[in-house]
C-alpha cells in the first residue's frame, strides 16, 4: 500500500471524525462482502477497532486509542497485533533446504535448527519477489511466513518451482496454514506477559529463535522477532485458540499491553528502520540497494545459486546504482513518490516511505538515492509533495559523517553499509540488523502551515548513521542529535 499505513491511519480518523461511519463506508471502501476476514474480526470491533481494507482482508487500523498513543505504549509497554492476514507455510523433505535456496538468498543451510531469519526471495534480475522471516525448524522442515499482499504471487512463484523441482527428483512438499493465526506480541513487556501462559522458560528463548510450545492450552509456533524494533514475539496459533489467547494476554499484561492496529505497526516500524513491501522494497529493487546485503549468507556470496544471483554478486563486488537512506524533516511529512534532489534540481533519488516518529516528534522517511550521494559531505534538496499535491516544499540536506559516534549500546554510526557490531549486554533487538541514516533537522528557513500555497521554503538538516534503539520512547533524543 502505497504512502504508508501511517497516513492512511490518519485520513481514515479525519474522516470518521467528520462524517457518518456507514458513508465513509459507502465512499471510500470496497464492499464489506468482498474482504477476508481473521477469526479475530468481531473481537476487533467489541475492543473499537476501526476496520478498513488491507491486502483483501478487513483489518483493524486503530482503536480507540490514537496511532501517536498505541505508538507510544508498545514502547514503553507492549502492543498485541492481529497479523492472521499474513501466511504462514512449512516446506517439508529431506531436499527443502536445497529447494529454498534457489530462491533465497539465505544460508538457510547453515542456520542451526530452531533459528532463524530475514531473508528475500529474488527474481532473476535480482529484485525483491517479497522479504520473509524463515526458520529451519530441522534439516528437513523449514517454516516462514510471507506478506499479506504478496501471497499469490509468493505461493505461485514457489509452486511453479516447486513442480519442476520435484520433477527432476527433488523431495519437497509444503503445508499452508490456512487453519492458523498469527499474533504479534510486541514491547518490553512481551516476555514477562507471555511467561505467565506457558511452562517453557521464555528468557532462554534467543532472537530469530523458533520452539513449538503449549501456550494457554494451545500447541503454538512461537519465534522470538517481529516489526516494530522491539522485543517481542510472533505467535502461530490454532485459529479456534486465538481469541483465548488474545484475552489472555491482555489480562496478563494488566492493562499494559494494548490492542493495536496496522497505524501504529507502520510508524513503529518506519522509526525502527525497517522495509514495508511495496513501498521499500520492490521487484526492481535488490536486497544490496535496500541495504540488506547483511541478509545474504557468506557462503551464498561465493557460492550464488539464488535466482538473480549474477545481479546481485555483481552489486556486492562493485557496489549498486542506488542505496537507501533515511531522513528527518521539518514541516509536512515527506510522502512516498516525492523526488530528492540534488543543489542543481537534479533529481537523485525517490521517497519511498513517511511520517510522523511519535517517539521523536519529527517527520521521519526513507527513500533511495544514488549511490555516492548517500555518503557524507553531500548536498542535496528533498522536494516533496504536501497533501495538496499540486503545492510542495524544499529541503536543503547536508551530509555529515559520524561514524566516530557510538550509540548507547549496539551499533557505532556510519554509512549503512558500513555499519559495525559492537558488544551489548541487551538482548539485541530486531532493529540491530536495520540501521539506517537519518536526517537531522537544523533550521526551518520558512514555513506557513496555514497557507499550504505559499511558496516553497527550505529546511537545513544533517544525515547522520543511527541505530534504531530497541526502546526509542526511553532514549534521549541527543543520541540522534549529537555532534
Amino acid at each position: 500500500m502505497r504512502g504508508g499505513l501511517w497516513q492512511l491511519g490518519q485520513s481514515i480518523t479525519r474522516r470518521l471524525g467528520q462524517s457518518d461511519k456507514k458513508t465513509i463506508a459507502r465512499r471510500c471502501y470496497a464492499s464489506e462482502a468482498d474482504l477476508k476476514k481473521t477469526v479475530l474480526y468481531d473481537f476487533h470491533v467489541q475492543h473499537g477497532g476501526k476496520m478498513v481494507p488491507f491486502a483483501g482482508w478487513s483489518m483493524p487500523i486503530q482503536y480507540k486509542d490514537s496511532i501517536m498513543e498505541s505508538t507510544l505504549n508498545c514502547r514503553e509497554n507492549g502492543s498485541l497485533f492481529d497479523v492472521s492476514h499474513m501466511c504462514g507455510l512449512s516446506l517439508k523433505g529431506k531436499d527443502s533446504v536445497a529447494f529454498l535456496e534457489k530462491l533465497v538468498v539465505a544460508d538457510v543451510a547453515g542456520l542451526a535448527p530452531g533459528a532463524g531469519s530475514l531473508t528475500v526471495f529474488t527474481n532473476e534480475k535480482g529484485g525483491a519477489i517479497d522479504d520473509s522471516v524463515i526458520t529451519k525448524v530441522t534439516d528437513d522442515h523449514i517454516y516462514l511466513v510471507v506478506n499479506a499482499g504478496c501471497r499469490d504471487k509468493d505461493l505461485a512463484h514457489i509452486e511453479e518451482h516447486m513442480k519442476a523441482f520435484k520433477a527432476k527428483g527433488g523431495d519437497v512438499s509444503w503445508h499452508i496454514y490456512d487453519e492458523r493465526s498469527l499474533l504479534a506480541l510486541q514491547g518490553p513487556l512481551s516476555g514477562s506477559t507471555l511467561q505467565h501462559l506457558t511452562k517453557e522458560d521464555l528468557s532462554k528463548m534467543y532472537f530469530g529463535e523458533f520452539r513449538i510450545i503449549d501456550i494457554n492450552g494451545a500447541k503454538c509456533f512461537l519465534t522470538r522477532t517481529g516489526y516494530t524494533g522491539e522485543d517481542g514475539f510472533e505467535i502461530s496459533v490454532p485459529s479456534e485458540n486465538a481469541v483465548d489467547l488474545a484475552k489472555a494476554i491482555l489480562e496478563k499484561s494488566e492493562g499494559k499491553v494494548r490492542l493495536t492496529g496496522l497505524g501504529a505497526r507502520d510508524s513503529l516500524r518506519l522509526e525502527a528502520g525497517l522495509c514495508l513491501y511495496g513501498n521499500d522494497m520492490e521487484q526492481h529493487i535488490t536486497p544490496v540497494e535496500a541495504g540488506l546485503t547483511w541478509a545474504i549468507g557468506k557462503r551464498r556470496r561465493a557460492e550464488g545459486g539464488f535466482l538473480g544471483a549474477d545481479v546481485i554478486l555483481k552489486q556486492i563486488a562493485e557496489g549498486p546504482a542506488i542505496r537507501r537512506v533515511g531522513i528527518f524533516s521539518a514541516g509536512p511529512p515527506a510522502r512516498g513518490h516525492s523526488e530528492i534532489q540534488n543543489e542543481n534540481g537534479e533529481n537523485i533519488g525517490e521517497v519511498t516511505s513517511g511520517g510522523f516518529s511519535p517517539c521523536l516528534k519529527k517527520n521521519i522517511a526513507m527513500g533511495y538515492v544514488k549511490s555516492g550521494l548517500h555518503k557524507p559531505v553531500h548536498r542535496t534538496t528533498v522536494q516533496s509533495c504536501t497533501l495538496n499535491s499540486s503545492n510542495t516544499y524544499t529541503q536543503e540536506v547536508y551530509r555529515k559523517n559520524k561514524d566516530k559516534l557510538q550509540t548507547q549500546n549496539m551499533i557505532r554510526a556510519s554509512p549503512m553499509h558500513q555499519m559495525e557490531q559492537i558488544s551489548s549486554d541487551r538482548f539485541p533487538p530486531l532493529s540491530s540488523k536495520y540501521p539506517w541514516l537519518i536526517a537531522e533537522s537544523i533550521e526551518d528557513e520558512k514555513h506557513n502551515t496555514q497557507d499550504q500555497s505559499s511558496a516553497p521554503y527550505t529546511t537545513t538538516c544533517h544525515i547522520i548513521g543511527v541505530e534504531s534503539l530497541s526502546c526509542l520512547g526511553n532514549v534521549s533524543e541527543d543520541i540522534f542529535m549529537a555532534g
